[in-house]
């Protein structure tokens, strides 16, 4: 009787952990590297990714409005942590993320849904994963790049490189003070986004400039956060530019913001 109820104790312990590492509505993707990448994947329309910015995870979209208009327009919607965050894995070695990891993950996440063609959506760091994507990914049907200008195109790009550094412990750098100031508030892993931003990829003018697909680069009038977006436009052949109310934090989570991206994919 009392080894039945360990045993019973013990598998309740384990079903519990299972359940805690891989919700109902959520699975596992093993990617090249072994890293787990976790998705979710509702609806059953037109195949969309949707890409989260930096310190972010897949559950951030469901704040705004975005994803839930897009299932309602009857979009197939993939979410993902990309690695380095939320229930993802977060590898601490340079390999981890160099070498367009994070897109690969995007990449080979699609093939192991069967994807033929997709569209993809990112906001702010988002976007620079958005833009590997559809430089390397030919299904890419179209793309949206939110919150981004052109400065990303710098592969020595200082704020990159400032928060790199601000991650790694220098405190001199006070142009990333307030990023600094919101990942010390929260339980991040700071190993897994130092390497974030130490190999974050660039995009070059010169494969930019190849894109076929259209892309939508959506803004908020107030952001300034990363560089031009009239900038990135130019460089960008079949782009077409939208602004909408608010800053870098909220232009996202507003109606105008999901009504454009949806005119825009529709």
């Amino acid at each position: 009787m009392k080894k039945n109820l360990s045993l019973l104790i013990l598998l309740t312990v384990i079903s519990t952990k299972l359940f805690a590492q891989a919700p109902a509505d959520g699975a596992y993707y093993t990617s090249f590297d072994g890293t787990r990448i976790y998705y979710e994947v509702k609806g059953e329309g037109f195949p969309l990714v949707m890409l989260h910015g930096f310190t972010n995870n897949a559950q951030s979209w469901k704040n705004g409005l975005l994803y839930g208009n897009l299932l309602k327009e009857g979009f197939k919607v993939i979410l993902l942590d990309m690695r380095g965050n939320g229930r993802s894995d977060k590898p601490h070695t340079d390999a981890g993320y160099s070498h367009d990891a994070e897109a690969k993950d995007v990449i080979g996440l699609v093939t192991s849904l069967g994807i033929k063609s997709y569209d993809v959506v990112g906001y702010s760091r988002g976007s620079i994963i958005t833009s590997r994507v559809m430089v390397l990914d030919k299904r890419v049907h179209k793309a949206v790049m939110g919150g981004m200008g052109a400065d990303y195109t710098n592969p020595n790009w200082q704020r990159r490189i400032h928060a790199w550094k601000a991650l790694e412990g220098d405190t001199t750098l006070h142009d990333v003070d307030e990023m600094m100031a919101w990942i010390h508030k929260n339980n991040f892993d700071n190993v897994a986004l130092a390497l974030q931003q130490k190999w974050q990829p660039s995009t070059s003018p010169k494969e930019l400039s190849t894109l076929k697909i259209p892309v939508l680069l959506i803004d908020g009038t107030e952001d300034k956060t990363n560089g031009d977006e009239t900038v990135l436009q130019k460089l960008i052949p079949n782009s077409k530019l939208a602004h909408v109310p608010g800053d870098h934090n909220s232009a996202g989570k507003t109606i105008q913001f999901s009504d454009a991206i949806i005119s825009f994919l529709k």
